[in-house]
């Protein structure tokens, strides 16, 4: 009998991936089908459900058919992004588009929430007020009532794409624990709905999916879904995970004290830990990992958005010619607020960018070098209160994965400035890894994720702290402080 492999697919925001591993974590095929997404204004951001499923499919099926193995497929998962939502109907078909984490439509819903609940929607979530599931599913009640009237149950999109692939109902959608703290309705440490939390937000126990692990079985392939991937009826199908806990898993960040750098659409420094510890400071969520009894602090912003929209407004240079121009700048010349569409973690949407500190001798590789600090400076503010948080946790090195992971410079900025080695990994289609564990433990492959996680993932390369740039840096984080501090709003600023 051959080895058995298994299918990790990641729906990201602008690809859905899938790859094919064996046990070991040797990566036999992977595939990615581009997304669409529909920006039509500022704030208003969405994608169609059933793109996520024709993309997922196409890339399963790229695999298959590339690595002539598709018969020895023993197991599918699904990871994907968070903390967005999708309606679906009474068969398990969308009826709404996907509301994205991008979309920032719910902002006053999310005020309204903060002010109804207050710190309790942080004690019980572990996750601040924000541009999540309960606000959202609030904003559709009030400004889309016709569509809001369709939905049975609201699902995230790793859920919608492994019910679409099993042909389950409304009766049979369910959520994973991964993306509890998201949704702004669960009792996330004891990873049940909370009816304090739908009563005070308005959302009807009735449309929210059942709660599952992410290693539970929930269905096998359909016919049809089987004849989309080019794989065999009746290949079992796990719950899945959010991207961030895939990712984790995928990179071995499965021990207590290490962190991890997704630099990806989303910049995101999380750290693994050893308790549900909410931050009261609305600075960082808590989240399960996909590992039993971990938790992961982290926080986020758009630092993806910014090395693409960086060329746009210097005139369209490659973005490797303008990090190369940074490279030969001297750090900390000027300073950049990264928060072009609102600040995410602490909240504040009103927040907007800006360069600071211009003046006549300084290049667009300046202004470059001051967007890489910038999100440097944020991680240091984020680690800064895992570590208040978490006085008993070492930080360890960063595992460092996503597009931004090749960026040598950025390792070293955010190295220095965190005052912690960067640790380039021996593998890529994290998140499609950390899914395909996911999918062995499901059917009984794997026993321990853990140890399976940190066999498979070897160090590729290291970025320590450059002495010179870590003196320097340590002044110019206090510094960018005081620039947050006077140009980006806080919540009670904005609300005297």
């Amino acid at each position: 009998m051959s080895e058995p492999l298994f299918v990790g697919v990641d729906v990201g925001t602008q690809s859905a991936k899938a790859a094919l591993f064996e046990l070991s974590g040797a990566c036999l095929a992977e595939a990615a089908v581009q997304l669409p997404l529909y920006r039509r204004a500022a704030d208003e951001v969405e994608q169609e459900p059933e793109d996520f499923y024709r993309a997922a499919t196409a890339a399963i099926a790229s695999c298959a058919a590339s690595s002539g193995h598709p018969g020895d497929v023993a197991g599918v998962a699904v990871a994907g992004q968070m903390a967005g939502i999708l309606g679906i109907g009474a068969d398990g078909r969308a009826v709404t588009p996907y509301d994205s984490w991008l979309d920032s439509r719910c902002r006053p819903e999310v005020e309204e929430i903060a002010d109804r609940l207050g710190d309790r929607l942080v004690e019980l979530t572990g996750c601040p007020p924000m541009v999540a599931h309960a606000a959202k599913i609030a904003w559709w009640r009030r400004w889309r009532t016709e569509e809001y009237r369709l939905v049975t149950k609201f699902l995230v999109p790793s859920a919608f794409v492994a019910g679409r692939l099993c042909d389950l109902d409304a009766t049979e959608a369910f959520v994973d624990t991964t993306h509890l703290h998201f949704s702004g309705l669960a009792d996330v440490a004891r990873a049940t709905w909370s009816a304090e939390l739908t009563s005070g937000t308005g959302v009807e126990l009735a449309r929210l999916p059942r709660i599952v692990t992410p290693t539970e079985r929930v269905g096998c392939l359909s016919v049809s879904a089987a004849r989309d991937c080019g794989l065999l009826p009746g290949t079992p199908v796990a719950a899945g995970l959010g991207d961030t806990a895939a990712g984790a898993l995928g990179a071995g960040m499965v021990e207590a004290g290490q962190l991890l750098d997704t630099a990806g659409t989303a910049s995101v420094l999380a750290m693994s830990t050893i308790a549900f510890r909410p931050d009261f400071s609305r600075t960082l969520v808590q989240m399960r990992g996909a590992v039993p009894g971990q938790w992961i602090s982290l926080a986020y912003l758009a630092g993806g958005d910014l090395l693409r929209w960086l060329p746009q407004v210097l005139g369209d240079p490659p973005l490797e010619l303008l990090v190369e121009e940074a490279s030969r700048c001297e750090g900390g010349r000027l300073f950049f607020v990264p928060h072009l569409g609102g600040r995410i973690l602490p909240s504040a949407p009103q927040a907007r960018g800006a360069w600071v500190g211009l003046d006549l001798s300084q290049t667009r590789g300046d202004l470059t070098r001051a967007v890489l600090e910038s999100v440097a400076f944020e991680y240091a503010g984020f680690l800064e209160r895992a570590l208040d948080l978490f006085p008993d946790v070492v930080p360890r090195d960063v595992r460092v994965i996503g597009g931004g992971a090749e960026n040598a410079l950025w390792n070293r900025i955010k190295a220095s400035v965190l005052g912690l080695a960067y640790v380039r990994l021996g593998r890529e289609s994290f998140s499609c890894w950390g899914a395909a564990m996911v999918a062995a433990a499901a059917v009984g492959a794997v026993d321990d994720l853990a140890a399976t996680a940190l066999a498979a993932t070897a160090e590729a390369g290291r970025t320590g702290p450059d002495p010179s740039l870590q003196s320097l840096y340590d002044k110019r984080k206090r510094d960018y402080r005081a620039v947050i501090d006077l140009l980006v709003p806080s919540h009670e600023e904005v609300r005297a």
